[in-house]
């Protein structure tokens, strides 16, 4: 069941916690029968998408992103670039700021060749994401605030030839949703939030995920296809 909350306070114990909740809200037997492709937008949304990928008996992937920041203010983003060099620009900032387009596209170049590609190595042997051509691609995070990485990655899916793109938080900002909607298949979601805080309030544990455990989940899991030696999907 989907909640619309303005103020009411909730939280997730943790991460499983949130899983469990947004498993219960999506359309798990069309996924079966359909095969659909589950992708990890962050390392704290691995969790949340092996449990479901272990529930469905499906296969994942992650999807790699950065943030571009503006010129002397780190914590304001105004771009995002993805592992295939799909860059989504936040424009009324750009132009509010005046920054000028160069500045973004050479900054995402150097996300993209001094982050990205060591996680594509660390991550996926090498190879960039290969995995989403012809199939029903669920994007999964742990929660959404701004829209930024989803609109990044939805841009990426499709450019990767998925035949759909669905997304799908615990948690999301109302208005996100509302602006998502336009370019999604189905948004799946436990919780639509008005008043929105961040991500992090509304975990009793939000604890940052440390690369060594992503890569322990990762390599323990039958359901992680970059590391499926056997399987096609």
């Amino acid at each position: 069941m989907q909640h619309d909350l303005d103020s009411e306070f909730f939280q997730f114990t943790n991460r499983i916690d949130a899983a469990q909740k947004l498993f219960d809200v999506l359309p798990t037997e069309q996924m079966v029968q359909e095969g659909w492709i589950l992708v990890a937008l962050s390392a704290e949304g691995v969790p949340i998408t092996e449990f479901i990928a272990k529930k469905l008996g499906l296969y994942y992937d992650v999807l790699f992103t950065e943030t571009v920041a503006a010129p002397n203010n780190p914590e304001c983003t105004i771009a995002m670039v993805s592992e295939t060099e799909e860059i989504v620009i936040h424009d009324e900032l750009v132009r509010a700021f005046e920054i000028n387009l160069d500045y973004i596209y050479g900054e995402a170049r150097r996300k993209y060749e001094e982050k990205i590609l060591k996680y594509v190595y660390k991550y996926r042997k090498g190879d960039l994401i290969k995995s989403l051509k012809g199939k029903n691609v669920l994007l999964i995070d742990e929660g959404c605030e701004t829209g930024m990485t989803v609109l990044t990655s939805i841009k990426t899916a499709i450019s990767e030839g998925a035949k759909s793109v669905s997304f799908a938080t615990p948690v999301i900002a109302t208005n996100v949703y509302a602006s998502l909607e336009t370019v999604v298949d189905e948004i799946f979601t436990a919780y639509r939030v008005a008043n929105f805080v961040d991500v992090a309030f509304y975990y009793e544990d939000a604890s940052l995920m440390k690369s060594e455990e992503v890569k322990a989940i990762i390599d323990a899991s039958p359901h992680y296809l970059p590391f499926q030696k056997t399987k096609e999907v």
